[in-house]
């Protein structure tokens, strides 16, 4: 790849992870169907906070947790989200320079406060997430900052922000502007239900301006309506130059035109939480892939990655993942 500043810059929605287990029982008092990600207003936010038990705050948001896992790899990254000058914002930026990541954005002085994702953890390790997007949910083109896109090898964008006009436009400015630089896009779908809201959008998307596409295999069935995993791949297959397809314990699959990859799932002794297993098997790959490692070999450090996190709770790594991989591939 050609030279850059930085290997990863990822855009996604700022926000302070509230990690909460609970029973079916409670789970099925909030309303909410298991293993979905549900937007709610700040009352309602405030109101189902009051009711659970005490949690772990971390900041956090799908990306967030991708760069972070990036970062503890050793990669050198980037992350543009939009958070308000209050104390969320302030530790969300701090943790992310803590990381080692550049925070291009400056707080955002007027509007909403910064966001927050309440994750139940129920006790067979699925997670549902509650999510008042706050600030995040007014990230337009105006908080893309275009010159750490073009100096990146890989544009990362994350779906869960597909749920606001102004979103979409920056997330097409972003990758016009990473294209333009001869840098490559990548994207995850985040959500079959935030797929099932944005099906065409994601489609114009995925087939317009997306190299590198992340998808577990409930979201890739979900985007092409299609009923079996083999006729979606074929249709990413069609779409995406390359495509990396999640399939819990089966593992994954890592496609490129013609070159097919089946890597199977790194043993657990126990799975705890699985939060956050997508976002660490996209920092594993594209650790991988811009450090030029093959398919293979990245979608295998991305396997290492999502075992990792999903062995506790919490949506990042808790050990020394580069030396998990080091120790892997020399």
């Amino acid at each position: 790849m050609a030279d850059a500043r930085y290997d990863v810059v990822g855009i996604g929605n700022a926000l302070v992870d509230v990690l909460v287990e609970i029973d079916e029982a409670k789970l099925s008092e909030t309303g909410h169907p298991k293993g979905g990600m549900f937007l709610v207003e700040r009352d309602a936010s405030d109101a189902l906070y009051e009711t659970l038990p005490p949690g772990i705050e971390k900041s956090g948001g799908s990306c967030g947790n991708t760069m972070a896992g990036f970062a503890a790899l050793g990669g050198k990254g980037a992350y543009i989200g939009r958070v308000r000058d209050d104390q969320f914002g302030t530790v969300f930026r701090h943790d992310m320079t803590a990381l080692g990541l550049a925070f291009p954005n400056a707080m955002a002085t007027d509007g909403p406060g910064t966001g927050r994702c309440l994750v139940m953890v129920t006790p067979d390790a699925q997670r549902t997430m509650v999510t008042y997007l706050g600030a995040a949910n007014d990230l337009s083109t105006a908080d893309v900052a275009l010159e750490t896109v073009k100096e990146s090898k890989v544009l990362y964008l994350e779906g869960y922000l597909f749920d606001r006009d102004a979103a979409k436009d920056a997330f097409v400015a972003a990758a016009d502007a990473a294209h333009e630089a001869g840098r490559e896009v990548s994207l995850t779908l985040s959500d079959g239900f935030c797929v099932d809201r944005h099906r065409d959008a994601f489609l114009s998307l995925v087939k317009d301006h997306v190299d590198i596409l992340f998808a577990n295999e409930d979201e890739i069935t979900s985007l092409y309506q299609v009923s079996s995993f083999d006729e979606a791949l074929q249709a990413a297959r069609r779409d995406c130059r390359i495509a990396c397809l999640t399939r819990s314990e089966k593992g994954s699959v890592v496609l490129r035109g013609d070159e097919l990859h089946v890597i199977d799932a790194e043993p657990v002794e126990r799975v705890i939480d699985t939060t956050g297993a997508g976002d660490q098997y996209a920092a594993g790959f594209l650790y991988g892939y811009t450090n030029g490692y093959g398919l293979a070999d990245s979608g295998r450090i991305a396997g290492i990655m999502a075992a990792e996190v999903i062995s506790h709770y919490g949506a990042r790594p808790e050990v020394d993942v580069a030396a998990l991989v080091k120790a892997r591939f020399g």
